[in-house]
C-alpha cells in the first residue's frame, strides 16, 4: 500500500501536462522539470526572448495590522522575526530579505512588498507550512495573516517579458526593479513586481486561480514567449549566483556567511531587534569563518552539491551547494562554501568528482551579469 502523501497541483497542471510537460514531485507538488523543447533551449528562450514559470506552488500571504493599527504597526511586527528595514518600505516598493533563528541561521528567505494597507509576503514552496506557522506563533497578537491560497503565481523572465505582458497591460512597462502595483485584467485584479527572479529583468504576476489559465494561454500566443520548467530555472539562478533555500543557504548558514549582508540595511544593522541579531552584527563588524563563492571546475563535467572542496594541499576547506552546466557561460559552474582566506577570486582549489580531484578556480559571482532594470 503506498503510504507517500498525494502530490498537490497548481491551477495550471492540465495546461502543463497539454503542452508536453514531464512531471516531478517538488516541495509537495507536481511540477513540470521540462517541456518538450527540453533544458537548454528553455533556458536560451528565457536568455534571450521570455520564459513562462509557473510558481504557484509558493507561499503567498498578506499581513495586516491587528486592532486598527497601521501598516508601520504590521511593519514592526514583521522587522522582529527579519533582518531588512520594512518600516521605511514605500508603497509599492518590495524587499529581499530572511526568516532568521536565534543562531543567525536562516529559516527561509522572502520577498515582502507594501501594498500600502497591508504587506504582502512570498516564501518559499517548500517552507510555507513552516513559515506561516511562525509567523502566526510570533505575530498572532499583533498581525492579521491570510494565506492566499486561492491565488496563482507565475514569472515571465527575459529581456522580451515586460514588452510581452505590457501587450495584455500596457502600464507595467512603467514598473521599475522591485517595484510593485495592482491591475485588472479579463475582471481580476492582478498583483504585479517587477523582481526578476531568475537574474534576467522579469515580471512576477499573481492571479486568482480560475483566472491563471486564461492569463497563461493570452501570454503564449506571444511568439517571443514559452513555457519553461524547473530545470532551467535552476541553471538560470545558478548562472546568476541566486542562493536557493535548502541547498546555498539554511538554518547553518547566516545572510553574512552567503553574501546576503546588502539585503541587511544600515538601520536594522545598528539597532538590531531581529532573532540572530548580535551573531549578524559581529560578523558584520569582523567578519565570518567562511564565505558562498562561485566556483569554476575544469573541464565539462559539472560537479553536483555535496561534493567536497579542497586546497591545494588536500585540505578540506568547504562543500558544493549547488552546481551544474551553465549553457550560456558554457561550461560547468558551481556555488559553495569555502573558508575566508580561500574566498579570493582567482583562488586555485580542487573539487571531488567520483573520487577524483577535478582543478577549479574561485569566481567573482554573478556568472552571467544580472539583467534587471533599474530605472
Amino acid at each position: 500500500m503506498n503510504s507517500e502523501p498525494e502530490l498537490l497541483t497548481t491551477p495550471l497542471d492540465g495546461l502543463h501536462r497539454e503542452l508536453g510537460a514531464r512531471m516531478v514531485p517538488f516541495a509537495g507538488y507536481a511540477m513540470p522539470v521540462q517541456y518538450p523543447a527540453g533544458i537548454i533551449k528553455e533556458h536560451e528562450q528565457t536568455r534571450h526572448a521570455a520564459g513562462l514559470f509557473d510558481v504557484s506552488h509558493m507561499g503567498q500571504v498578506r499581513l495586516t495590522a491587528r486592532h486598527g493599527g497601521s501598516l508601520e504597526d504590521a511593519a514592526r511586527a514583521l522587522e522582529s522575526l527579519v533582518p531588512a528595514d520594512i518600516v521605511n518600505l514605500k508603497p509599492g516598493r518590495q524587499r529581499y530579505t530572511q526568516f532568521t533563528n536565534a543562531a543567525g541561521g536562516i529559516l527561509d528567505d522572502l520577498m515582502v512588498t507594501s501594498m500600502g494597507d497591508h504587506l504582502y509576503l512570498v516564501v518559499n514552496a517548500g517552507c510555507k507550512v513552516e513559515d506561516i506557522a511562525h509567523m502566526r506563533a510570533e505575530l498572532a497578537d499583533r498581525c492579521e495573516l491570510e494565506v492566499l491560497e486561492e491565488r496563482a503565481l507565475i514569472a515571465l523572465q527575459g529581456p522580451r517579458a515586460v514588452a510581452a505582458f505590457a501587450k495584455l497591460v500596457p502600464d507595467c512597462a512603467a514598473l521599475s526593479f522591485m517595484q510593485a502595483a495592482t491591475w485588472d485584467f479579463d475582471g481580476d485584479r492582478l498583483l504585479v513586481s517587477r523582481s526578476g527572479y531568475t537574474g534576467e529583468d522579469g515580471l512576477e504576476i499573481s492571479v486568482p486561480g480560475k483566472g491563471a489559465e486564461t492569463l497563461v494561454r493570452r501570454l503564449l500566443e506571444d511568439p517571443d514567449v514559452a513555457p519553461v520548467g524547473l530545470g532551467a530555472r535552476d541553471s538560470l539562478r545558478l548562472e546568476a549566483g541566486l542562493c536557493l533555500y535548502g541547498h546555498d543557504i539554511d538554518t547553518t548558514t547566516t545572510p553574512i556567511e552567503a553574501g546576503l549582508a546588502w539585503s541587511i540595511q544600515k538601520r536594522r544593522r545598528s539597532e538590531g531587534g531581529f532573532p540572530g541579531a548580535e551573531v549578524i552584527q559581529d560578523q558584520l563588524a569582523n567578519g565570518t569563518s567562511r564565505r558562498r563563492v562561485g566556483l569554476r571546475p575544469e573541464g565539462r563535467a559539472p560537479v553536483r552539491e555535496g561534493a567536497v572542496i579542497r586546497d591545494l594541499s588536500g585540505n578540506a576547506i568547504g562543500a558544493v551547494t549547488s552546481g551544474g552546466f551553465g549553457a550560456t557561460v558554457g561550461g560547468p559552474i558551481a556555488m559553495g562554501y569555502v573558508t575566508s582566506e580561500h574566498a579570493q577570486a582567482g583562488t586555485a582549489l580542487e573539487l571531488e568528482l567520483r573520487g577524483k580531484g577535478v582543478p577549479a578556480t574561485v569566481t567573482a559571482l554573478p556568472f552571467v551579469p544580472q539583467g534587471y532594470q533599474r530605472t
